[in-house]
């Protein structure tokens, strides 16, 4: 028995220090597990309280008495909307960075993590007043919130971030138009502080402006974005520090080809084709003038009700216009020989009468007589040194034979001259012919319409390609 209380003792007493050694190794290992609480993930403190932004005046800007406080942008280019010619203006989306130090939000934390907020701090803490010159409309996108981001380092460093839509004007000149190239741009300026106050600077160069790739026109093709920077001076309030994104748009010319340049050019190749109908086919004629005149003032109102009212001309009504000339011209060509077809008729007339029966030696009243049908035989005897030869041409004899249809009447062509008489006034009537044959018009318009035509193309398109 005594034995077995030796053999209990001793174990009893292992078993007490083996307790005693594990309970005193806890408070060991678990002081050396356990981190520092960290401030900016305790879930009591509010934002206001860890940024102190209740014991600070942010209506005043950093340093506020000190140095201009530098204040860099970025830009990124999400989508160029649109480009108008009649309101000269063009649309764009952005997302708009701005990076600036303000110690009075510098925090404490062991990590040297940032803090990101949405806008509701944004209206409680001090941010560059930048706005865009020349901008017509502007807003910031809302869906399905404020699209604002503020996030703060440790130290003091803050971007604010934002995602904008602004549309701003731009000097366009069409003078050029649609053979022309434009150069935009938008402006950033600080509202309020000169820059004694706010040094507004592209962050990282011209790296400071990143576009997409998919970025893409239907009427221009992008050519080149870059930044630019100077000062602006107005008289009542002084210097201020003004950002440029500069783009260069060239505008596609395929869609005016077929348009405006493709149908100009078919009408006045239309009103050619009244050089080769008929000059007595009046309708047919006059309505094709007609139609190609007012097709051409329906594509020039077609062309200026889509761009602005400028006070100069543009490549396009220089093309325009020609192209309504040659047109006109085409009309006034048929207007001339019609007129000219009209003077040589008469003129033909007056030759047939001329051309009457000869009545030499017979008088007056014995003339109305024989033609009358009332002659008599001794008339017709008087008639017998004279011999049936006719002296005109035989359309008019045929015009004539037309007309004395008449069984009692008599038609007597006399030959009162020699052979070399008729002769003489057979060459007459051919170089008279000639010089009034209005088939000579058309013939030389055939040729040159279409040769000053395409001169005009040549340097047309030479000077403004």
């Amino acid at each position: 028995m005594a034995l077995g209380r030796f053999t209990t003792i001793p174990c009893f007493l292992y078993l007490c220090i083996m307790a005693l050694t594990v309970e005193f190794s806890k408070p060991y290992r678990c002081s050396l597990s356990k981190k520092p609480p960290d401030v900016t993930k305790s879930r009591k403190m509010k934002t206001e309280h860890l940024l102190k932004v209740d014991d600070h005046d942010f209506t005043m800007r950093p340093a506020f008495g000190g140095p201009a406080i530098p204040v860099g942008v970025d830009v990124q280019v999400e989508s160029l909307d649109s480009i108008s010619e009649v309101d000269m203006d063009f649309t764009m989306t952005l997302y708009l960075r701005h990076y600036w130090k303000d110690d009075r939000l510098s925090f404490t934390s062991s990590t040297n993590k940032s803090m990101t907020f949405d806008g509701r701090l944004v209206k409680k803490i001090w941010v560059p007043d930048v706005f865009f010159v020349h901008s017509k409309r502007s807003f910031i996108h809302d869906t399905t919130t404020d699209n604002i981001m503020l996030r703060v380092f440790p130290d003091g460093h803050v971007l604010y971030s934002l995602r904008v839509t602004v549309t701003a004007a731009c000097n366009m000149d069409f003078s050029r138009f649609p053979l022309d190239s434009q150069t935009c741009s938008l402006e950033l300026e600080s509202y309020a502080y000169t820059d004694e106050d706010l040094m507004l600077y592209w962050k990282s160069g011209d790296e400071s402006l990143s576009i997409d790739d998919r970025i893409s026109l239907s009427q221009f093709l992008i050519q080149k974005f870059h930044t630019t920077s100077r000062l602006a001076f107005y008289s009542s309030t002084g210097w201020y520090n003004r950002l440029y994104i500069n783009f260069t748009l060239r505008r596609h010319i395929f869609f005016f080809l077929l348009q405006t340049y493709f149908p100009a050019t078919l009408m006045v190749m239309l009103s050619w084709v009244s050089f080769w109908i008929d000059r007595r086919a009046v309708p047919a004629r006059v309505s094709l003038g007609i139609t190609t005149v007012l097709t051409m003032s329906t594509i020039i109102t077609g062309v200026n009700a889509s761009m602005p009212r400028v006070s100069y001309i543009k490549a396009v009504d220089i093309y325009l216009w020609v192209s309504f000339v040659f047109v006109f011209l085409s009309v006034l060509e048929y207007a001339a020989v019609n007129y000219l077809s009209t003077v040589q008729d008469r003129r033909e007339r007056k030759m047939r009468e001329r051309s009457l029966p000869c009545t030499c030696g017979i008088s007056q009243t014995r003339t109305m007589t024989m033609l009358d049908g009332t002659y008599s035989e001794a008339d017709t005897n008087s008639l017998a040194g004279y011999t049936e030869e006719p002296i005109v041409p035989e359309e008019v004899q045929a015009d004539m034979h037309e007309v004395s249809d008449k069984p009692d009447h008599m038609v007597v062509h006399l030959s009162v001259s020699s052979e070399s008489t008729t002769t003489k006034k057979k060459k007459s009537l051919r170089a008279l012919n000639i010089i009034q044959n209005t088939h000579a018009i058309d013939k030389y318009s055939r040729m040159i319409f279409p040769g000053s035509y395409i001169f005009f193309n040549l340097i047309y398109w030479s000077v403004y390609c």
